[in-house]
């Protein structure tokens, strides 16, 4: 059955992932050229962080904050929450960090009729509403989930309950999109059309989308 939403995570599917974006970062924060280094799963022999957190020796959040950390004492602050980090990092050109692939299947979805979702565990705690504002592609979703608002973090089975609630529609009738395992995961559980999000290959990943709209 061609499915009638799509419904996407935020950072890592619509949005480019840091690691993606250091020179974009590098600029935001008045830092030069090459300063950031570490590339995560884009080249793990540079982030050696990275290689403990897949080796569960640290946690995804825990290497977020030492990131953060660090990032901050380079600019000269104390930063201790990662939502800070990301809205100074990405508060230059809110275009820029936001994957064309992302665009496409958008534009597509919503000139298809489609209905459009956001479902993100962190969109204005991360991001800030003032990014948000800034970007007009948001506009085209009927929904936005936000667990910043909800206090419901996916994969909790009432987050997937919430979009679909909201666009009024049965859960197998829509595609959903995450880049993290667990998400997915609950995503299939909750009964929806799944895309695990493969941020080595977006493309490959928003056309699985595309097949299951039909687009």
């Amino acid at each position: 059955m061609t499915a009638k939403a799509l419904v996407l995570d935020f950072g890592g599917v619509i949005s480019r992932m840091l690691f993606e974006t250091h020179a974009l970062s590098e600029q935001a924060l008045g830092l030069p050229p090459g300063t950031l280094t570490w590339k995560g799963p884009f080249d793990p022999s540079t982030d050696p962080l990275w290689q403990d957190m897949q080796a569960d020796k640290l946690s995804e959040r825990d290497y977020w904050m030492t990131r953060t950390r660090e990032v901050g004492r380079l600019v000269g602050e104390d930063w201790d929450r990662m939502e800070t980090f990301v809205q100074r990092a990405r508060g230059a050109d809110v275009e820029a960090v936001i994957r064309p692939e992302a665009v496409s299947i958008i534009c597509a979805a919503k000139a298809a009729g489609r209905k459009l979702a956001i479902l993100s565990n962190e969109l204005d705690l991360f991001y800030g509403a003032d990014f948000r504002s800034r970007l007009p592609l948001l506009q085209l979703f009927d929904v936005t989930v936000d667990a910043t608002y909800t206090g419901i973090l996916k994969p909790d089975p009432r987050a997937y309950a919430a979009v679909t609630d909201a666009l009024g529609l049965p859960a197998h009738e829509c595609v959903f999109v995450d880049d993290q395992q667990r998400n997915a995961d609950g995503g299939v559980k909750a009964g929806m059309q799944v895309v695990h999000f493969d941020v080595l290959q977006p493309a490959a990943s928003f056309a699985k989308a595309r097949e299951l709209l039909g687009l």
